[in-house]
């Protein structure tokens, strides 16, 4: 996980939490996460061009949500900021035992297991799970590890 990730994931959050209200400043946004403006400025703008946000210009203007939290997962968070998740970059495993490398293939493709076990762990979370946790309902899902 990256920290572009994890802050474009608490930005939502803090957007979600707050959908009720009219569109969320930039700033107010940096003060309620303690995140760094000018990095979330960036961050916000490629959720835009995602289509997870909307923004309004002007007096009052500002950032909102552009789905439903309930219709967001995590996975469609991080993938808006940092792009395929993945385990690294380090290519696919060569076929018919053509491993140009003692025991490359065996390592790539374990880290390709955990790239997908990681995007499919991500994808069993919403944003309105993490929005009703941090509410306190101790009872929204919380995906079991396997």
């Amino acid at each position: 996980m990256s920290t572009r990730g994890d802050y474009a994931c608490r930005a939502l959050l803090s957007l979600a939490l707050h959908r009720d209200a009219q569109p969320t400043s930039v700033r107010d946004i940096a003060e309620r996460t303690g995140l760094p403006q000018p990095y979330l400025e960036q961050i916000l703008l490629a959720l835009k061009g995602a289509g997870l946000v909307r923004s309004k210009r002007g007096v009052g203007g500002g950032y909102v949500l552009a789905r439903d939290p309930a219709d967001m997962t995590l996975a469609n968070i991080v993938s808006a900021v940092d792009g395929p998740i993945a385990v690294g970059d380090f290519g696919r495993p060569h076929e018919d035992g053509a491993c140009e490398h003692e025991g490359q293939c065996i390592l790539l493709q374990v880290w390709a297991d955990v790239g997908e076990h990681m995007r499919s762990h991500l994808e069993s979370y919403t944003l309105d799970d993490m929005v009703r946790r941090a509410r306190g309902n101790v009872n929204a899902p919380l995906a079991p590890l396997t």
